[in-house]
C-alpha cells in the first residue's frame, strides 16, 4: 500500500477522528484531575499513574480505531475495503491494429466561448468513424478526459486500447474556419498522415468525411460500398441547424437537470431548422432517456422519446442511434420486448463501435432473456469501447448480482467509484451489493458515510437497510418524506415498495409496484432484477405481476 492509499484507509476507518478525540479527551481528563484530585488529598502519584494510563492508551485507541467502529448498532468490526477496482489496461503488444480514439479537439480562437464548435467537430469526425465496422473506436465519454495533445500517448494507447490516435485543432473566427488534424500512431510517436483545412460555415461538412475517409486509408480499412456512401453524406447542410446541434452535443457530458433541459431546447431548435437531421434527431431522443425516471415522469416523456427515436430511423434508417433508443424504450418503459430484441440487435448489427448499443442490449439480455454469460459479454464489449463510461460498469454489477457473482459485483462497483467517486443513481454502487447479500449493517454504514449532497435527498435503499436491522422509525421516516415528495414531483413507486416490502406491509408493497406499472416505471419491467424488492418474490402475487408485465416463465427462475 502506497503512502497515498494508507492516509486514505485511515480516514476512512476515522483513525485521525478518534485520536483528535483522544487527545482533546484526555488533555481535559488530565486537566480536570489535576485540579480536582488534590482538594480530596489524594496524593500526586495517583494523577500521575492516571496520565500516564492516558498516555497509554492513545496507541491503543488508535489500534483499535483500526478494527473496529462505534455505531448506532454498538462496536462493529470495520468491513475490509473491497480489491481496488483497476481500469483494464491493454498492454502494447494486444492493441487492435485497427484502432482509434479521437482525443479532443483544441480550440485555437479567440473567443473561447468557441470551444463547443471545435468539440463538436471532433465527436462528428468520431461519429464517422465509429460507422466503419472493421475500425474500433472509443467512445467520447472515455477520450474526452484526456487534453488535445496529451505528452504521453503511448501511456493514453494502453488506457484506452487502440493503436492510433487522432488530434486536432479548430480556429474559428467569423465565418472562417481553420481545421487541423493529425493521425499518430501511439506505439512509436510517428505521425501516420496530417492535413489542413481552411473552410468557411457553409462548406466545412465535407470536412468530417474526408477527415474519416483518409483515417480509413491510412489504417488500412477497406469501406463496403455502404460505408462509403454513409461517409460522403452530410449528417445537415443547414449551417443554423449545424451550429444548434453542436452547441447541444457540447452539454451533452452534463447529466444535471438544467444541461438535459437546455440540450433538448437546442436540439429543439435545431430540428426546427432542419427537420431531416436524422442525428439530432438521435441525440434528443438519448436526452429524453436521460431526463426521463431521474428528473421527470416517465408518462411525461415517452411520447416526445418515442417519436424522436422514431424520426432518427425514419431519416436514416440505418442510424443506430434510432434504433437503440426505440429499442430501449421499449424494453424499460413499455415492456415490449419482441419490438426491444429487434430494435436492440439492430442497433449493434449498424452500430458495432457504439458503447451504449451494446449496454442496452445486454440490459435486454439479463433482464428478459436471463442469458447472464451473453449479457456480461455484451458489456465487457462495451467497456472495451468505452473504458471510462460508468453506465457500462455499473450495468455489470447488477448482471452480476442477478447472476449471484457477489464478488465480480463488488468488482465493477468498484470500477463504477474508480471512474466517479461522485457516481450515485438511485443505489450507490457497493452499498447495493451489500443490499443484495444481505450485508445490511454495512449498507448502512456505507450510506451513512455518503453526504447528504452526495445522497440527493432521501434515499429508499438506505430506509430498507434500516428496516432490515429493525431501524424502523428511520425507515419509516424515509417512506414518508418520499410520499411527501411524490406530491410534487415523480418518485419511482417500485421503491416505495420496497420499503413496505421491508417492513413486512406486503399488501402495500403489491399496491405501490402496480402504481409503479401504471405510472410505466423503468424498474418495473424487470422486478425480480432488484435485490430490494426480493421479500416479495415468494408471494403468488409477485407471479401475477410477472405475467401481467408479459415475462415468461424463466423470468422465474
Amino acid at each position: 500500500m502506497d503512502p497515498r492509499e494508507f492516509f486514505d484507509e485511515l480516514k476512512r476507518r476515522n483513525v485521525f477522528t478518534v485520536a483528535v478525540a483522544y487527545a482533546v479527551g484526555g488533555w481535559a481528563l488530565a486537566e480536570g484531575i489535576s485540579q480536582v484530585f488534590p482538594v480530596f488529598d489524594i496524593p500526586n502519584s495517583v494523577v500521575r499513574l492516571i496520565v500516564l494510563f492516558i498516555v497509554l492508551g492513545f496507541p491503543v485507541a488508535l489500534v483499535l480505531s483500526w478494527f473496529f467502529d462505534l455505531t448506532r448498532y454498538g462496536i462493529v468490526r470495520t468491513p475490509d475495503r473491497a480489491p481496488e477496482a483497476k481500469i483494464d489496461i491493454v498492454g502494447p503488444s494486444n492493441l487492435a491494429e485497427k484502432s482509434i480514439a479521437v482525443l479532443p479537439f483544441e480550440n485555437l480562437s479567440e473567443e473561447k466561448a468557441n470551444a463547443y464548435f471545435a468539440s463538436g467537430m471532433g465527436d462528428e469526425v468520431l461519429t464517422k468513424l465509429a460507422q466503419l465496422a472493421e475500425l474500433k473506436v472509443i467512445s467520447r465519454a472515455s477520450t474526452e478526459r484526456y487534453q488535445s495533445h496529451p505528452d504521453d500517448l503511448r501511456g493514453v494507447g494502453r488506457q484506452l486500447g487502440v493503436a492510433t490516435v487522432l488530434a486536432g485543432s479548430v480556429q474559428k473566427a467569423g465565418d472562417e474556419v481553420l481545421i487541423s488534424v493529425q493521425l499518430i500512431d501511439v506505439r512509436n510517436g510517428n505521425q501516420l498522415w496530417a492535413q489542413g483545412y481552411r473552410r468557411t460555415l457553409k462548406n466545412i461538412f465535407e470536412v468530417e468525411a474526408e477527415v474519416a475517409e483518409k483515417v480509413a486509408e491510412a489504417l488500412k480499412v477497406k469501406l463496403v460500398r455502404a460505408e462509403a456512401q454513409r461517409l460522403a453524406t452530410p449528417a445537415t447542410t443547414n449551417p443554423r441547424a449545424h451550429d444548434l446541434y453542436l452547441r447541444a452535443h457540447a452539454l451533452g457530458t452534463h447529466s444535471d437537470e438544467q444541461s438535459l433541459e437546455q440540450t433538448i431546447t437546442l436540439l429543439r431548435q435545431a430540428l426546427i431548422e432542419d427537420p431531416h437531421f436524422a442525428l439530432a434527431w438521435g441525440d434528443l431522443a438519448w436526452a429524453y432517456l436521460s431526463i426521463v425516471d431521474a428528473y421527470r415522469a416517465p408518462l411525461e416523456i415517452l411520447t416526445p422519446a418515442e417519436h424522436a427515436a422514431l424520426m432518427a430511423v425514419a431519416n436514416d434508417e440505418h442510424a443506430g442511434a434510432g434504433h437503440t433508443y426505440f429499442g430501449a424504450i421499449a424494453l424499460i418503459f413499455n415492456c415490449d420486448f419482441p419490438v426491444a430484441k429487434r430494435e436492440l440487435e439492430r442497433g449493434v448489427a449498424l452500430d458495432p463501435n457504439s458503447s451504449d448499443a451494446h449496454r442496452w442490449h445486454a440490459w435486454y439480455l439479463a433482464r428478459v432473456e436471463r442469458d447472464f454469460v451473453a449479457a456480461r459479454a455484451e458489456l465487457e464489449r462495451s467497456q472495451t469501447l468505452d473504458p471510462f463510461y460508468t453506465w457500462p460498469a455499473w450495468a455489470a454489477s447488477a448482471v452480476a448480482i442477478a447472476q449471484g457473482d457477489y464478488e465480480a459485483a463488488m468488482q465493477f462497483a468498484e470500477r463504477v467509484l474508480t471512474i466517479d467517486p461522485h457516481f450515485l443513481y438511485d443505489e450507490d454502487p457497493i452499498a447495493h451489493v451489500y443490499v443484495a447479500k444481505g450485508r445490511w449493517q454495512d449498507g448502512v454504514k456505507r450510506y451513512e458515510s455518503l453526504s447528504a449532497s452526495a445522497l440527493g435527498g432521501p434515499n429508499f435503499e438506505l430506509a430498507v437497510c434500516y428496516a432490515h436491522t429493525g431501524e424502523t422509525a428511520q425507515a419509516k421516516q424515509i417512506l414518508k418524506e418520499l410520499e411527501a415528495r411524490a406530491q410534487h414531483r415523480y418518485v419511482d413507486r417500485t421503491h416505495i415498495a420496497a420499503i413496505h416490502a421491508a417492513l413486512g406491509d406486503k399488501d402495500k408493497a403489491f399496491a405501490e409496484l402496480d402504481q409503479a406499472r401504471q405510472d410505466r416505471s423503468a424498474r418495473i419491467s424487470a422486478p425480480r432484477f432488484y435485490p430490494w424488492l426480493a421479500p416479495l418474490f415468494d408471494d403468488p402475487r409477485f407471479a401475477d405481476l410477472l405475467h401481467r408485465i408479459g415475462l415468461d416463465s424463466q423470468n422465474k427462475k
